[in-house]
């Protein structure tokens, strides 16, 4: 196990010179600084971390923003905690300070600044032991009291000790590391999890976490069974449901609903796009994609399990399990869709279906892009079965072709063009509306002056 690590060799220049830097400032004025935490952590497996997480003791909060000004003027984002960000830095500071549970949830705890508490105290209230390390920038020393470094080269999850289960947030976070590390968690902390309640936890600290499972998982499954393996699926009763769930074993040999779920996750991971946005609608979409199939699956006369209509009937599970977690109705309402139709590129290929059919598709999921990243996941998540996706290149040529690959035909007729026809505004607007609508997606339009032609035809014949 190492004792040091050479900080330039590990972190773009800019940072391993500012952490010096502030380092150097804080040891004259006789203070200690300390990378800690993820970035140590990031720093070991060869990841850029994103911004700096320190600790300084030795210092008082005032003492620790006196010597940082004005090289480094600082904004208080936790006054009570002793927490520091730089401005216009990406480093964010923490005084060492002692923890007492008081109520529920991520935010039950009575705190107090100790600037003199050991590094090694302090770390007891860290997550995880690849977590609860620390790196002295002036140096290379690493203080590990709880051996992280090992079990981060032994892909360990791992809890720090017993007062990890006063933050129920923390379960959660287990979930997200162990798919973005690749982390089997010790049977100790499974054990540990199983005695927590999800108690007083905001819903977007909730989605906070699955949100990273999502846009950073690297084996999402991982970080999906730790959650099955801590009981924690009962919080999610939709996704629970799919545990056991049968599925047509010619069809799907990889076993039931979870288990495909599981594969088709792992193949979205390796194909993301790096549009957080659309990785998250697309990723959040194959997590849902087969939700409905609990709830219509059935054994036939001839033996053979289907889930008729499982599409349609995964829009409210969907619902219910996004928006307990999250008020974004946008991300919902795009999410939504393209778990009701995960099938049509299949049967719209074997269809060949029309340039109509194909735009009004476009029209109900937004974005064939996203429909095709779905229903290749999909494709992808019956090992052993090997099959083709000839369906997701065909629909993205021909949605291409049609100019609604990645959004959804806008209406070229407009309310302002009957008014300019001395139309008053009245219920029948909709109606006609919706009539050239119509008929641009059937293509008997494609641009406005033959829009303009064809309503002036439909008001003719009306009256």
């Amino acid at each position: 196990m190492s004792k040091s690590i050479d900080l330039q060799s590990r972190l773009p220049t800019s940072l391993a010179d500012l952490s010096r830097s502030i380092a150097t400032l804080i040891q004259k004025k006789g203070g200690h600084f300390l990378l800690v935490g993820g970035t140590v952590r990031d720093l070991f497996i060869q990841e850029t971390p994103l911004e700096l997480d320190a600790e300084v003791r030795g210092l008082s909060t005032e003492q620790l923003i006196d010597c940082l000004h004005p090289l480094y003027p600082t904004d208080q984002v936790g006054k009570s905690f002793g927490v520091l960000k730089l401005k216009g830095f990406p480093v964010e500071i923490a005084l060492p300070r002692t923890e007492i549970k008081t109520g529920s949830g991520h935010k039950g705890f009575s705190i107090e600044v100790d600037p003199h508490l050991p590094f090694e105290q302090a770390a007891l209230r860290r997550d995880f032991t690849i977590n609860a390390m620390g790196l002295d920038p002036l140096t290379g020393e690493i203080k590990d009291p709880f051996r992280g470094e090992y079990d981060l080269k032994e892909k360990i999850l791992r809890h720090v000790s017993t007062a990890f289960s006063e933050d129920p947030l923390r379960v959660l976070r287990g979930m997200q590391f162990a798919a973005r590390f690749s982390l089997q968690a010790h049977s100790k902390t499974i054990e540990l999890c199983q005695k927590i309640e999800l108690e007083g936890l905001a819903s977007e600290r909730i989605f906070g976490e699955w949100k990273k499972l999502i846009i950073q998982g690297v084996s999402i499954s991982k970080g999906l069974n730790f959650l099955r393996q801590t009981k924690w699926l009962r919080f999610f009763p939709e996704l629970q449901a799919m545990v056991d769930c049968p599925q047509d074993p010619i069809w799907h040999p990889e076993g039931d609903v979870w288990t495909h779920t599981l594969h088709c996750l792992d193949s979205f991971a390796k194909k993301r796009i790096g549009e957080e946005w659309e990785d998250l609608v697309v990723g959040l979409a194959v997590l849902c994609h087969d939700i409905g199939k609990p709830l219509t699956t059935k054994i036939g006369e001839d033996g053979r399990i289907r889930s008729p209509k499982h599409e349609p009937l995964g829009e409210e599970p969907t619902r219910n399990f996004l928006s307990r977690m999250t008020n974004q109705n946008d991300l919902i309402e795009q999410v939504v869709p393209l778990v009701r139709r995960h099938l049509a590129p299949r049967t719209f290929y074997n269809d060949q279906a029309s340039d109509g059919a194909i735009r009004r598709l476009a029209r109900q999921v937004i974005r064939i892009d996203r429909l095709v990243r779905v229903a290749d996941a999909d494709i992808s998540g019956r090992p052993p079965r090997e099959d083709t996706f000839p369906e997701g290149p065909w629909l993205l040529k021909r949605s291409e072709e049609l100019k609604v690959q990645d959004s959804a035909p806008l209406p070229i007729i407009m309310g302002r063009h009957l008014i300019e026809r001395g139309l008053t505004p009245s219920p029948d607007f909709s109606r006609i509306l919706e009539k050239c609508f119509e008929a641009q997606l059937d293509g008997t339009f494609t641009e406005q002056q033959g829009g303009l032609q064809y309503l002036t035809s439909l008001l003719a014949e009306e009256h």
